[in-house]
């Protein structure tokens, strides 16, 4: 009786109900529809709000990535392209991350970090993500020849973009050279030369690490920027002060035509567009980065 009610089939009873045997059918076909419909209604309900949940989501993400400039492109979220996620999200610096396939796209905005969906090689995709007003790009996909598109197209939009590209080959690096990435990088050839150098010069390496590493309190090897709003700028180390720290060693002067000058002589002039290379303690070292940069208190 209660498989034939429920189903709603009403075949017939097995046997003559009493009037209790009819009140209890009557609660059960209204507690079965009951049932039926509140479980259809909750499904539902969770897949509409599912539904805007994703849509609003997209929609904030799309309006955060719009007021960004200045920022750098990660495309790729594969096993490079979360370390550079995680490196530029510890100093920080504001990045997007450009993924076609949908659960790496998932892992990066549980992560919580700014996304676009799509093919990194299209117009369009790049476009989303601001590649306008970036600052740079990491062509981190696991396939050379997708890398090689991912440069092309993105230098055709932004000329002045700083282009890191993953090669997996020798021949790949000269391709993307060619193609118009500023710098190559072989996981592969990097990882093996690192592995060699930590038998033959392992403290070095460790002290490489040490500096490196953006949870180490106690050294850390930072590139600071001269902006044109500097103190510093215009003047020798000499005269800014920064020569002959005690807590910070100056390890190296990037002029803005690429040149390196080496344990910088106290009478080098800094200019704007430098980049000075310090190695210091990280609490050290940010006071003199935000002294450089003018943002002392």
């Amino acid at each position: 009786m209660t498989i034939i009610t429920l189903s709603t089939v009403g075949f017939q009873e097995v046997r003559p109900l009493s009037a209790a045997g009819r009140t209890f059918t009557i609660f059960l076909l209204v507690g079965g529809l009951g049932v039926v419909f509140y479980t259809t209604v909750y499904v539902a309900g969770k897949a509409v709000e599912g539904e805007f949940q994703q849509f609003f989501g997209r929609r904030r993400m799309q309006k955060a990535i719009e007021s960004l400039s200045g920022h750098y492109l990660v495309c790729g979220f594969g096993r490079i392209g979360e370390v550079i996620c995680r490196e530029l999200a510890s100093k920080p610096v504001p990045f997007v991350v450009v993924e076609q396939q949908e659960d790496r796209l998932r892992a990066a905005e549980q992560a919580q970090y700014l996304a676009v969906p799509g093919d990194a090689a299209d117009e369009k995709t790049l476009l989303a993500a601001g590649i306008a007003r970036a600052r740079g790009l990491f062509a981190a996909l696991t396939n050379d020849a997708a890398n090689v598109y991912v440069v092309l197209t993105a230098k055709e939009l932004n000329q002045s973009l700083f282009v890191v590209a993953r090669a997996e080959s020798e021949r790949s690096q000269r391709t993307l050279m060619q193609a118009g990435a500023n710098k190559v990088i072989s996981p592969y050839a990097m990882g093996g030369h690192r592995m060699a150098q930590a038998v033959l010069r392992p403290a070095v390496v460790d002290i490489v690490d040490l500096a490196t590493h953006h949870q180490s309190l106690e050294l850390q090897l930072e590139e600071i920027s001269v902006p044109a709003h500097s103190p510093c700028r215009g003047v020798t180390l000499q005269e800014s002060g920064l020569h002959g720290l005690r807590e910070m060693i100056l390890v190296a002067i990037k002029r803005a035509s690429g040149k390196m000058v080496f344990n910088p002589a106290a009478d080098e002039k800094i200019e704007v567009g430098d980049s000075l290379v310090a190695m210091a303690e990280g609490r050290q070292l940010k006071r003199i980065e935000k002294r450089i940069k003018g943002e002392m208190e």
